[in-house]
């Protein structure tokens, strides 16, 4: 015979009703309260809202398009969008976890912004865009050469910079022309932004021979362009820049085996850096539309691509070399002010100019297409280019993974996760052991 089951407590509230315990209502009153929360905190990490702002005129950006990509697995578009009245907009994070970058097209130009892992709100500054800018001037023109038998390689950096007030952005079909030397053929060309990294950019060639145009927008602010070229060398040529715009500074660099002279109203004055001693610095200073830049050069020789000190041609190390991207030059030690003023356009300018410049020394493929440039190109970091004919052994390997640690070095520290002094001491030890690399393969060539 089965024990008696004990009999359950009913309460009963004064109808007579009977009524759960104050323990179970408690209970399920705060699963209730958490789920709600859950469910709310989920939907606003799932959306990422945020304020077009149009710097020119000061007021909200309307009917602009909004796209975002995402930078958890290379770079994906993950949505879109169009700014309202008020300038706003929201998009659907695809993943709250992983990094994301919005892009906001502005009659017809890019601008962009981060937004790390957690961000729920930004604001993206765009500028009105005109054909022409009038205060739009060349702070620095550098021409770098070294020549290595019958090659000449060079590489011509420009540093334009937009002051227009109101800001606006400048865009036409050849927003910033040059001329390259006779015969010259372009290996890279790269174009990077005030704060942006360096994107694969592709000038166009005008009706007039050596002349060339980048159509890339010169935004308010400092925009870099960087063209690497080849010509043939018999051991001596003559180069006339063409100089299309007045500059500050007017630069050329050479080893120091390489020999350098001016014309006679060129107006050139020789510099020495104690910090790069196997090289030959010519400035002239506030040069104007027009103006006789024109020179010779020749000898053969190298210039010195390593960042954090090296090897010279005489196989002396090189001291006191600054450990910054690119091999940057460090405050001067007993050089002469103007130096001062140019002194981070000597080595390119560019994060990738170290490894640029190491992969000429190396012997580059003629064959390597230069990549075609869109202005919705994102300014992330271009690939470095590298010779076709390479083989996919273990060095190419390091290669690449050198250069992908780079780009996830890059997109840390814009994302804020590092801090700037982590930042250039990681720099620093990636750019030696890429130099040290592919001086490695050099010595096996």
């Amino acid at each position: 015979m089965s024990s008696p089951q004990p009999m359950r407590k009913r309460v009963l509230d004064p109808s007579g009703r009977a009524k759960l315990g104050s323990f179970a209502v408690s209970r399920h009153a705060g699963i209730l309260v958490i789920l709600t929360l859950l469910l709310a905190a989920l939907a606003s990490a799932e959306n990422l809202t945020g304020t077009v702002k149009n710097a020119t005129t000061g007021k909200p950006a309307a009917g602009d398009d909004v796209v975002l990509l995402s930078l958890g697995q290379g770079m994906e578009e993950s949505g879109r969008s169009k700014t309202d009245a008020s300038g706003k907009f929201s998009l659907k994070l695809d993943d709250g976890n992983s990094p994301h970058l919005v892009r906001v097209i502005h009659q017809g130009v890019t601008y962009h912004h981060m937004a790390p892992p957690g961000t729920t709100s930004v604001e993206v500054e765009v500028y009105d865009v005109a054909k022409k800018v009038d205060a739009i001037g060349v702070t620095a023109d550098v021409m770098r050469f070294q020549a290595q038998g019958n090659e000449l390689q060079g590489i011509r950096l420009f540093a334009v910079n937009n002051t227009s007030d109101p800001p606006r952005t400048q865009m036409n079909d050849q927003n910033f022309e040059f001329y390259l030397p006779e015969g010259a053929q372009i290996d890279t060309s790269l174009a990077k932004t005030a704060g942006g990294q360096p994107v694969n950019s592709a000038p166009v060639p005008q009706k007039e021979k050596n002349r060339y145009a980048f159509i890339f927008p010169l935004r308010p602010g400092e925009t870099q362009f960087q063209v690497a070229f080849h010509v043939s060398y018999t051991g001596e040529a003559s180069i006339d820049p063409k100089p299309l715009y007045p500059a500050q500074h007017f630069v050329v660099m050479l080893p120091k085996s390489m020999q350098f002279s001016a014309g006679s109203a060129a107006g050139f004055q020789s510099m020495q850096d104690p910090q790069q001693s196997d090289s030959v610095v010519q400035v002239a200073s506030n040069t104007q539309l027009g103006q006789p830049l024109a020179f010779k050069i020749s000898g053969t020789g190298t210039l010195q691509a390593e960042s954090g000190g090296g090897a010279t041609e005489g196989g002396g190390a090189t001291a006191g070399r600054d450990s910054r991207p690119g091999g940057g030059l460090g405050p001067p030690i007993d050089a002469p002010d103007p130096l001062e003023k140019y002194r981070w356009y000597l080595l390119g300018g560019f994060a990738v100019i170290l490894a640029a410049g190491a992969l000429y020394i190396a012997g580059r493929s003629k064959t390597a297409a230069v990549p075609d440039f869109a202005p919705t190109d994102v300014e992330v970091p271009a690939a470095v280019p590298v010779p076709k004919a390479a083989p996919a052994g273990r060095p190419g390997l390091l290669l690449e993974a050198l250069k992908e640690e780079l780009f996830q070095l890059e997109v840390e520290h814009k994302q804020g996760r590092i801090s700037q002094q982590e930042y250039e001491k990681a720099k620093a030890a990636l750019d030696q052991t890429l130099s040290r690399a592919i001086k490695r393969e050099s010595a096996k060539a």
